[in-house]
């Protein structure tokens, strides 16, 4: 399906991932709605932070994905629909689980509940590699088995299996991207790379930090947009579920290491227990293998490999230095 006559609804818009892809759609010539947590300050999220010109341009609907009434009047008149609308945050999840049920799995059933209704031309449903769990084998394809290692991770199979269970029961058209780590300018602080680089960026060199050993794939912003927007136009995504990561492992503790040498500082580690995932909850290795995005979609990673991660890198810690950015972190406090 071709996006450049297409109305585009992107939920989810105020968030890290969901601003950039909504100011990439735009940039790009593509009539977008951006829809955007309701909220008393009229605020857009990181969308307030867009240049004038694009938020100009947007079609803003302000809701809330949890209700179904107004998920189906934001979509009407939409012919793609990329949900990105989740609670993502790991830790909330542990004391906050009912709001990962409401908000992960019955958020996505509204979307693709309206999108048969309406007779959407096509769904593209977020997931996250959080779903594979604890790799049982490396590097992860589509096919390995989805273990749900807290209850943010379990609250996204469920909603990534509502999304398909339409596909398969009644052929609305969806298809599921599942990114590896994203980072990048505008993550919060709950992630790890943002925590690393406001704290020595805030004059920090004793770094508090949870686990350093297990291993991630970092995804840089640039990447997983340009993901984003293949899936929603290449047709044969329908019914396939895609991993979009960098195929390159690399650990927390590496990471650290990486950010300190392109900050110019020396530093020590604490481990803080606040900050350690419960045992079996942890997450220890994620690797993705990319080989059926690269295949169905044409994509592959810009930032990919060791010297990609420290390009992204580099342009994260620019956008987060900068003192009108910093003062919007909250360094000193571990943030859930």
């Amino acid at each position: 399906m071709g996006l450049k006559n297409s109305k585009i609804l992107v939920t989810g818009a105020d968030g890290f991932i969901g601003s950039h892809l909504t100011e990439e759609l735009v940039k790009s010539g593509y009539d977008v709605r951006a829809f955007v947590l309701y909220n008393s300050f009229n605020s857009w999220g990181w969308l307030d932070q867009s240049p004038a010109d694009i938020r100009k341009s947007l079609d803003i609907f302000t809701g809330d994905i949890r209700d179904p009434h107004g998920v189906r009047e934001a979509m009407k008149g939409c012919d793609i629909v990329l949900h990105l609308a989740a609670l993502i945050a790991i830790p909330y999840s542990y004391h906050s689980p009912d709001t990962y049920v409401d908000t992960n799995i019955k958020g996505t059933l509204n979307v693709v509940q309206a999108a048969r209704e309406l007779g959407v031309g096509k769904v593209v449903h977020t997931s996250t590699s959080e779903v594979y769990g604890t790799a049982k084998f490396v590097p992860i394809t589509e096919e390995h088995p989805l273990q749900g290692q807290s209850p943010y991770s379990a609250s996204k199979i469920g909603a990534d299996q509502i999304a398909m269970s339409f596909y398969t029961s009644f052929n609305t058209p969806v298809a599921i991207i599942r990114p590896f780590n994203t980072y990048g300018p505008r993550q919060s602080a709950r992630a790890v790379i943002p925590t690393i680089i406001t704290q020595i960026a805030n004059g920090h060199r004793q770094i508090k930090l949870g686990s350093l050993h297990p291993t991630r794939d970092f995804n840089y912003i640039k990447d997983t947009v340009r993901a984003f927007m293949s899936i929603a136009e290449v047709e044969q995504s329908i019914g396939k579920v895609i991993n979009i990561g960098s195929n390159f492992e690399i650990s927390i503790g590496k990471t650290v290491e990486f950010i300190a040498e392109i900050m110019g500082a020396k530093i020590d580690i604490e481990t803080e227990e606040v900050r350690l995932r419960p045992e079996k909850s942890e997450v220890e290795r994620l690797w993705a293998d990319n080989t059926k995005a690269k295949e169905i979609l044409g994509w592959q990673p810009v930032y990919g490999g060791r010297e990609g991660f420290k390009k992204g890198l580099s342009e994260t810690i620019k956008w987060f230095t900068n003192s009108e950015n910093l003062q919007g972190y909250k360094a000193n406090r571990y943030n859930i």
